[in-house]
């Protein structure tokens, strides 16, 4: 299933890490825009996620995002509105982007220059938690039925769609 919503999804992965690849992680500016982007999407997808039952188990990154940005004294913007997930498949669709820019982050934050914050860019994955998640996620959507399948890729769509508008 996975494998099926990162085919399904990769050019509009491909396009937001492209917009997102604009901003440069050794001035400061840029970087307090990115993260300043970033805030406008990832409350509001995790806000909605808080309130499906069912998901894997995941950790907010909102407060680590909040405190980089702060340090920058930069305030925390009102984030987009995002609405509900349809359902359980659809959650997981959105999951799925939000836990998978937790690894981009990670390698991103190799490149931000040593004296700014990375709390958020470098809060990765425990061990064995992505490979948890991904399973579970599987298990759900086979779990679901058949049109599971098509509300996890739309739910992914819909939120590489609200990272994309964040970012522009």
């Amino acid at each position: 299933m996975i494998s099926f919503l990162r085919a399904e999804t990769a050019e509009m992965h491909e396009r937001v890490d492209g917009v997102f690849g604009r901003y440069s992680l050794t001035d400061t500016d840029s970087y307090a825009r990115l993260l300043r982007a970033h805030a406008l999407a990832l409350p509001a997808a995790e806000r909605v996620l808080e309130s499906v039952p069912g998901l894997p188990a995941w950790r907010s990154r909102t407060d680590a995002l909040s405190a980089d940005l702060s340090a920058l004294g930069t305030p925390m913007p009102a984030p987009l509105p995002l609405a509900p997930a349809a359902g359980l498949a659809e959650a997981l669709g959105m999951l799925y982007v939000t836990e998978g820019s937790r690894l981009g982050g990670v390698m991103l934050s190799r490149q931000v220059r040593p004296d700014l914050p990375s709390a958020y860019l470098s809060a990765g994955h425990l061990p064995g938690e992505w490979r948890a998640m991904v399973a579970a996620i599987d298990t759900t959507i086979a779990a679901l039925g058949p049109d599971a399948t098509k509300d996890a890729v739309a739910g992914a769509i819909r939120t590489f769609q609200l990272y994309e508008t964040a970012a522009h």
